[in-house]
C-alpha cells in the first residue's frame, strides 16, 4: 500500500450501505419469501424442518445459518492471510446471516407472544 493514502468510509457511504442493506433484506424476506410459504407462513420450511428432525425450529434455522457464519469465518481467515473478498461475496454473505437471524428473532418471538 505504499504511496496509497488510507480512505475511510464516509457517513453518506454508510448511510447508503445501510439503505441498501435494509432494501435487500425487505427484497428477499418478504418478496422472495413468498416462494417458500405456505399457507400464509413465512417460517413453514423451518416448522417441518423442526418435525422432520425432532428438534427445534430456531436450531433448524441456526443449522442453516451455520453454512453461512463458517463461510464468513473462512472469508475472515483468508483476509488476515492478505485475500480479501469480492464485495459481492460479503454482500451475499453478510445477507444470509442477518436473514436467517431475523427469520429466527420471528420465530423466537412468535413462541414469546404465544406463551410457549
Amino acid at each position: 500500500m505504499e504511496g496509497k493514502t488510507k480512505s475511510f468510509m464516509t457517513a453518506q457511504e454508510f448511510d447508503i450501505l445501510v439503505q441498501q442493506r435494509v432494501q435487500k433484506v425487505q427484497q428477499t424476506l418478504i418478496v422472495k419469501g413468498k416462494e417458500y410459504r405456505r399457507n400464509n407462513d413465512p417460517l413453514h420450511n423451518f416448522r417441518v424442518g423442526a418435525r422432520v428432525s425432532n428438534s427445534t425450529e430456531e436450531k433448524v434455522l441456526w443449522g442453516f445459518a451455520l453454512k453461512h457464519y463458517i463461510s464468513f469465518l473462512d472469508i475472515l481467515n483468508d483476509m488476515e492471510a492478505g485475500n480479501l473478498p469480492k464485495e459481492e461475496v460479503i454482500d451475499e454473505k453478510v445477507g444470509d446471516l442477518i436473514n436467517y437471524l431475523i427469520l429466527c428473532e420471528a420465530s423466537i418471538k412468535e413462541k414469546i407472544n404465544n406463551g410457549k
